[in-house]
């Protein structure tokens, strides 16, 4: 049973709301100290650290660390085919929508020999970070992948954690998810020592260069998370991705059966995954209790689902009207957030606060994990108040390209200089002056 907070007869305000309502909580400050020496052992003795931290923390040493070009072709070719079939698909789907994506170079004329042009240009390096601690996420590979692709950007590298069952190497799963997307270039290390080899590099144990990157994508976690926040000035960062997290906005007349599997597929990620109802029926509420106890009981990761829907980031909010529910959501601001009331297109489009969407009874979220054709790396915690998930735009960078005629900057000189002598910095006014010597 999800705990209940009964909001109905009145809804607290902005401020309220966010101290009341359930939310993962992932102390990144908490693990930093533990974080901080292997980023200072990666930087100071790169690859040899590396292998290090990886017997210590993954119970393996693989002989290096770039995964050679043989393993990638012959994980693809020993792919269970109905998995193959799956991800080629994934591919296809999310190519298409994010293909649509790119921008194009836009030239202002902001007077008559005068124009601001911003170029798009795709950041040069990437890090792509695949999980695969509790589960395996070839998915994320494909997530990650298919929008710098789209952006232009040249070098992509596949961080993933050695598995000690495979003989060092990645998940043969992540391995066949790269050779399908055609990247070259896969690392077998996970965790902090990855986010710090991707920034400084080094030389692998056979003499190959493993350059350093310019960007780190890719959820992990807490350690990963961690890690991206202090090399964050060295490297960009897509987001620090917390635990996972569903709301599921309804009304009477969606499906307990629905609601309560797609509560339960999102805990099944994490112990700490949030599962959230946000309902204006009591008897929905009651009705997704029950089937929540029946269906759990049927999954595979039973203690792992029960644990998250118990936890303080699980609950039910009842609320009197889906007016109300619409405000609620909104102060939640869920990575993943269902749409399942009547009218359900007209009721998403009035959502000012989600990762993404997912509008009536057949759109659940594992749709957006896989086949939607749109990107699963998502903001959590609240972020979606202010930021995007993954997208082409988040691996290209936007540049003016600033063009004046001499007129062009003869006719606004006196603006320029009248401006820097108001903020005390004369030197701006006279690199103006002197280019029209009296």
């Amino acid at each position: 049973m999800l705990t209940r907070t009964d909001l109905r007869g009145r809804v607290p305000s902005t401020v309220e709301l966010r101290a009341t309502l359930p939310r993962a909580e992932m102390d990144v400050e908490h693990v930093l100290h533990r974080v901080r020496p292997v980023i200072e052992a990666v930087r100071d003795r790169r690859v040899e650290a590396v292998l290090e931290f990886t017997e210590k923390f993954d119970a393996v040493r693989p002989e290096r660390v770039r995964v050679a070009a043989a393993e990638l072709r012959r994980a693809l070719d020993e792919l269970d085919p109905a998995v193959r079939a799956a991800l080629e698909e994934s591919i296809a789907r999310a190519r298409k929508v994010h293909d649509d994506q790119r921008r194009t170079d836009a030239t202002t004329q902001v007077v008559p020999g005068g124009t601001v042009t911003e170029r798009w240009v795709p950041v040069a390096r990437v890090g792509l970070y695949a999980p695969g601690g509790l589960a395996v996420y070839p998915s994320s590979v494909v997530m990650n992948v298919v929008p710098a692709q789209a952006a232009g950007v040249e070098s992509l590298v596949v961080c993933s954690p050695p598995q000690a069952e495979f003989g060092g190497l990645p998940h043969p799963t992540i391995l066949a998810a790269a050779q399908l997307l055609g990247v070259e270039e896969v690392w077998a290390v996970g965790g902090a020592q990855a986010v710090a080899l991707l920034a400084y590099g080094g030389l692998d144990t056979d003499g190959t260069e493993l350059a350093p990157v310019d960007m780190v994508t890719g959820p992990g976690n807490v350690y990963v998370t961690a890690a991206k926040r202090h090399l964050r000035s060295l490297i960009g960062i897509d987001s620090e991705a917390g635990p996972t997290e569903i709301a599921v906005l309804a009304d009477e007349t969606a499906d307990p059966v629905h609601v309560a599997a797609d509560l339960i597929s999102q805990a099944e990620h994490d112990t700490l995954a949030a599962s959230v109802l946000v309902t204006t029926s009591v008897e929905l509420a009651d009705a997704v209790d029950a089937e929540l106890e029946r269906q759990v009981a049927q999954t595979k990761h039973v203690e792992r689902i029960s644990t998250a829907l118990a936890g303080d980031q699980s609950g039910c909010i009842l609320v009197s009207t889906v007016e109300d529910g619409i405000r609620v959501v909104d102060a939640y601001a869920a990575e993943h957030l269902e749409i399942q009331t009547a009218d359900a297109d007209a009721v998403a489009a009035r959502v000012r606060n989600a990762g993404a969407i997912f509008v009536g009874p057949y759109a659940p979220v594992s749709l957006g994990d896989y086949c939607a054709g749109s990107n699963h790396v998502l903001p959590t915690g609240g972020c979606a108040r202010h930021s995007s998930g993954l997208s082409v735009q988040s691996f290209l960078r936007g540049i003016h390209v600033i063009s004046y005629s001499e007129q062009a900057l003869r006719d606004v000189a006196d603006k320029v200089v009248a401006l820097a002598n108001a903020e005390d910095l004369p030197a701006h006014g006279q690199a103006i002056t002197a280019r029209f010597p009296r």
